[in-house]
């Protein structure tokens, strides 16, 4: 039964991957073989339950309950495994729902247009590195997919010639999923790891930021020197198309405030409070809810009802939950198994050194979802809080999908938006991307080391 699970569980894995070509919906997948895996579980459980990863707490509870403690198994599965892994899962579902919502809030409300408007850059160079900057630093705040939609509809506006405009997307990519490398709130990825105490919040700052902005300078000087020359100013009517009028600056000023200071709030929350994330971010979610309700009445009717919270829900991305919900189900059943720790003993004294084996996971990353990969690695290793490995699996699988443009959200969304090629891509971006991504390397080892050696 142990091989059927895995066989559903590769055969999903594919089926994901090759989402666009199959034409099925990779949340409907995920959902199937986390389902499945479990079912199978379930039906042959007393076979496959690691019988050493029963708690003794649990056991003797058993005892005492049953006359016969020989069958505790079932329980264990039920109301030990599987209940540990839901509450899990949902902590991060909820997470994410809560910061997907104020992220449409403020999007509703033209919120990120106090950023955009800033910029007046005239000459390419210019432009590309203010670019560069602004998704670096936002997507540390929001996702790397918002940051990456918002960027690409701020270029439309900025950029006229298409060739041109797509090195700018390329750039978008590369920045966003660095950006979100070095925040817990900046990538589901980190986010995941967060919530499962593997990484704290100042020390991925302290300890990924110097290789983030490595990873994405390289790449920005090595592009730059393809943009010379003065952009195409786009006409005033152009730049204000698909702007509300009936939204105020105070409006849009008022909701990118909160916004961003509520997610940037989470961590501090969670420091005072210690309480799991998801509450700091139902808070943030609850204040700007409120607010919104109190300045409705400033708005009129037909901005009113799409710029609400109620709006706001039915235009996240519930797939994209229902597909991590899927996938963690599915990587919780090989984990409650035994087979994800059966895999890091083979990965052990396969490669044997846990640097190579994170830069590996970045790697094909690039390929397949850095999602369910983070979520095996956190069930296949028990490193403490805040070791070298969780910092840069962290990194890696963050900026790893940089690679490829299929290997992040950032990276489909925008190819999406500007239909870029995915070979112009491979040919003209990923090199350089994947320069990016091993200068970081080096430079968060080189960091680790010296830090190690002042504190040793």
């Amino acid at each position: 039964m142990l091989t059927a699970i895995i066989a559903i569980f590769v055969i999903g894995y594919i089926m994901i991957a090759l989402e666009h070509t199959l034409h099925i919906n990779k949340a409907a997948t995920a959902l199937l073989i986390g389902v499945l895996c479990w079912t199978l579980y379930a039906l042959d459980f007393n076979r496959m339950l690691p019988v050493e990863s029963v708690p003794e707490w649990f056991s003797n509870k058993l005892s005492a309950e049953h006359e016969h403690p020989e069958f505790p198994h079932r329980e264990f599965l039920i109301d030990g495994q599987l209940a540990e892994f839901v509450s899990e899962i949902a902590q991060i579902l909820f997470f994410l729902m809560g910061a997907m919502t104020i992220v449409e809030l403020v999007d509703a409300h033209e919120g990120f247009s106090v950023i955009t408007n800033l910029i007046k850059a005239k000459k390419k160079v210019t432009l590309l590195w203010i670019i560069a900057w602004i998704t670096f630093f936002l997507s540390s705040v929001l996702d790397n997919l918002t940051t990456t939609i918002v960027m690409i509809s701020l270029l439309r506006k900025l950029v006229h010639d298409t060739q041109t405009r797509r090195f700018f997307a390329g750039i978008v990519i590369i920045a966003a999923n660095a950006g979100g490398a070095w925040s817990v709130i900046g990538d589901v990825t980190t986010t995941m790891l967060w919530v499962k105490h593997k990484i704290g919040t100042v020390e991925t700052a302290t300890g990924l930021f110097l290789a983030s902005v490595s990873c994405l300078i390289v790449p920005v000087l090595l592009i730059s020197r393809k943009m010379t020359g003065e952009l195409e100013v786009a006409s005033e009517s152009e730049q204000e198309e698909g702007v509300d009028k009936s939204i105020k600056p105070w409006h849009r000023t008022l909701f990118f405030v909160l916004g961003c200071g509520g997610l940037v709030s989470v961590p501090i929350f969670k420091a005072l409070t210690h309480l799991p994330p998801f509450m700091g971010i139902l808070m943030a979610l609850a204040v700007l809810w409120f607010v919104s309700e109190l300045v409705s009445h400033t708005l009129d009717e037909e901005t009113r009802s799409s710029t609400g919270v109620l709006a706001a829900l039915k235009r996240i991305d519930m797939s994209s939950i229902l597909f991590f919900l899927g996938i963690l189900l599915a990587v919780g059943s090989l984990a409650a198994t035994g087979t994800l720790q059966a895999l890091a003993g083979w990965l052990n004294r396969t490669v044997g050194n846990e640097t190579i084996i994170a830069v590996i996971i970045g790697l094909v990353s690039a390929v397949v979802d850095n999602v369910p990969l983070v979520a095996a690695a956190i069930e296949m290793y028990s490193f403490p809080e805040n070791h070298s490995f969780w910092l840069l699996l962290s990194f890696c699988a963050g900026t790893g999908g940089s690679c490829l443009i299929i290997g992040s959200a950032a990276g489909v969304a925008a190819m999406g938006l500007e239909k870029i090629d995915f070979v112009w891509y491979l040919k003209t971006i990923a090199p350089w991307a994947f320069l990016g991504y091993v200068s970081g390397i080096v430079v968060y080892l080189a960091q680790y080391a010296v830090v190690s050696r002042l504190f040793t």
